[in-house]
């Protein structure tokens, strides 16, 4: 995408920093860095020398949301725009019968996950926006169904977010199995910060919980209050586009997009709230204030966050034997900074950074698949594969 000019005919300074943020450009970012709020430390590094190759092992893709792989060595890959591909044996396939998707801003074909029992019951899960319901626009819908001859059969609608909105940001969202057997999933809060994530009665800004068939567990936390949705497990989130287990606890940790400034690492844990927007360690995008708290009681702090932004997106840790010096890390990708961030983490804290595959494009997944390789899926490329030396 063309980098806007930093000054348009007709347009205030206001709206241009908003306009640049909307599109991610480096302008933007570059100012972005806020006064009277200390960056986590570690400092990012770039280290000098390079442990690893990469392979691009699927070409030509255009934004590569969701990886799934299936057994046999084939890759289910989620598209943006509404394309489900079966990349298998070099090819790739388009499969049919995918459900409609409200293709507007952020939202569209988002995230793929497997059964933790595939092998046994072949059901595939999908995230997408969905026109589905009352009213104009969309929301974030999670499906299940299986793969047929490269169509999607039986489908089964498990959860669909309301209302409808014509706002394009903010869907979320992500999909991860927990040791529990249940399905943890995410909903941005629909760019409706006001009202959306502190309400449990409404849907957005939350993550949630069902039963592999969308039923919701008598234990989740807000089933017993009345008018709540059932399905909700935490909230107080903004936008969150990176979901994972923790192999050695099972927790399911998430990041979520800040404003500018104050992109979060959570650990989720049931029915906990996570302050947004009543404490942010960001700012709205015209460098106005959003809040002056950092901390409330009754709300939880994120594990790590980011001040400037990266954008993250696509989370996984690394527990493969072929990158011993990375196993027990976590990988997160940055859209706006386009490279694969790795975190190590030491004494329950994020102790040292470092840039993976730098300038490498908008990183929107990164997966360790099957094999035990890292799988980046990056904007405008493809599927590229991360080899060591």
């Amino acid at each position: 995408m063309t980098e806007p000019k930093p000054f348009v005919p007709g347009w205030g300074p206001v709206k241009v920093i908003f306009m640049a943020c909307l599109l991610g450009t480096p302008m933007f970012w570059a100012c972005a860095q806020q006064k009277g709020v200390k960056e986590n430390t570690p400092e990012i590094v770039t280290p000098g020398k390079q442990t690893y190759t990469t392979e691009t092992v699927v070409p030509g893709l255009d934004i590569p949301w969701g990886m799934a792989f299936l057994p046999g060595g084939s890759m289910l890959i989620s598209e943006k725009s509404g394309t489900l591909i079966h990349f298998k044996d070099g090819k790739k396939t388009n499969v049919k019968d995918v459900p409609e998707v409200y293709f507007r801003g952020q939202g569209g074909l988002m995230d793929l996950e497997l059964h933790p029992r595939y092998a046994e019951n072949g059901w595939i899960y999908l995230s997408y926006s969905s026109q589905e319901g009352t009213g104009k626009g969309g929301n974030t819908a999670i499906l299940r169904a299986k793969l047929e001859d490269d169509r999607l059969v039986d489908q089964q609608l498990l959860y669909k977010g309301v209302p409808n909105t014509t706002r394009g940001p903010h869907f979320g969202s992500r999909l991860e199995f927990g040791d529990d057997g249940m399905l943890y999933f995410s909903i941005g809060d629909r760019y409706n910060r006001d009202e959306n994530p502190q309400d449990v009665t409404r849907d957005g800004g939350k993550i949630y919980r069902v039963r592999d068939d969308g039923t919701v567990p008598d234990d989740n936390p807000f089933v017993n209050q009345a008018d709540a949705k059932k399905a909700i497990f935490s909230y107080g989130h903004r936008n969150p586009q990176g979901m994972a287990k923790h192999p050695d606890t099972g927790e399911i940790w998430v990041h979520e997009h800040g404003p500018r400034g104050g992109d979060e690492i959570n650990i989720v844990a049931k029915g906990k709230n996570y302050g947004w927007p009543k404490i942010t360690y960001g700012i709205n995008y015209s460098g106005t204030k959003i809040t002056d708290d950092t901390a409330l009681p009754g709300m939880e702090q994120p594990f790590y966050y980011w001040v400037p932004s990266i954008a993250p997106s696509g989370m996984a840790f690394v527990t493969s034997d072929l990158y011993p010096e990375w196993k027990g890390n976590l990988l997160v990708g940055s859209l706006i900074f386009q490279y694969l961030e790795r975190c190590v983490i030491e004494n329950d804290k994020i102790a040292y950074r470092e840039k993976l595959v730098p300038d490498i494009g908008r990183v929107r997944n990164v997966r360790q698949g099957p094999d035990g390789y890292i799988y980046v899926a990056v904007e405008g490329k493809g599927i590229i594969k991360i080899i060591p030396n």
